[in-house]
């Protein structure tokens, strides 16, 4: 599970991702609800790609904005079935997430501690993600553009075991190799499980990274955050 990361600076998106940044802004931290960038095939069917700011959290048509504090991420074995997921799976309506670390909560000292997830390297991460479309976005007459990220078992990972209370499952955001990006987004449906495997965890490192309570940043609208495992 992931519900907060660092999405990838507008600078490293043309240098990593060759893509240009949207003209839409976004925050350092993204939390459900904040606008973050995405890249997806862009509409026309031509084969370009374009980057966009969508909101983290899938809001299907006919779904309240609330509900992006539910739909941040995606279970892969069920996702093809669920209400919220079903039409953009179908529709193979795949986006890669840029991200430059993850953050979840650590459990070993007895509370919540959130610990920051990265490369080994310090390289961009790409998630891979499902997006959404709704002609009425709450924001006026502007449509809105959404995403969930796509996770998997982590029960036997190494690191990604060591997060989320002991009783939950675990589990870990897909991530794409830098050679997978194209093939992820024009893969047909049969051939989806093969992206969604485990990172190996020697190319990932992680520390913690306790927040103080006044320094969560203000969202970029469309706002929905929800309470964090570690406000209290």
């Amino acid at each position: 599970m992931c519900s907060n990361y660092t999405p990838a600076r507008r600078e490293v998106l043309p240098v990593h991702f060759g893509i240009e940044a949207p003209a839409a802004d976004w925050k350092e931290e993204a939390f459900p609800g904040y606008l973050a960038p995405i890249i997806r095939r862009a509409e026309g069917g031509g084969g370009e790609l374009e980057s966009l700011a969508a909101c983290f959290g899938m809001l299907p048509h006919w779904a309240d904005l609330k509900l992006a504090r539910h739909t941040y991420n995606a279970r892969s074995e069920t996702v093809a079935s669920k209400p919220s997921f079903r039409h953009a799976a179908a529709k193979r309506q795949r986006c890669i997430v840029p991200a430059e670390s993850l953050f979840e909560p650590c459990y070993e000292s007895g509370r919540a501690v959130r610990w920051r997830i990265t490369s080994d390297d310090d390289a961009p991460m790409a998630i891979a993600g499902l997006w959404e479309w709704r002609p009425n976005g709450g924001l006026g007459d502007q449509p809105l553009v959404s995403f969930t990220m796509l996770t998997i078992n982590a029960d036997m990972h190494p690191l990604m075991q060591r997060f989320h209370r002991p009783e939950d499952e675990k589990r870990m955001v897909a991530l794409l190799r830098r050679d997978q990006y194209r093939a992820w987004l024009d893969a047909g449906s049969a051939d989806m499980a093969a992206f969604l495997q485990p990172w190996p965890a020697d190319k990932m490192k992680a520390e913690a990274a306790p927040r103080a309570a006044s320094a969560r940043p203000a969202a970029v609208k469309p706002k929905l955050v929800p309470k964090t495992l570690w406000d209290d």
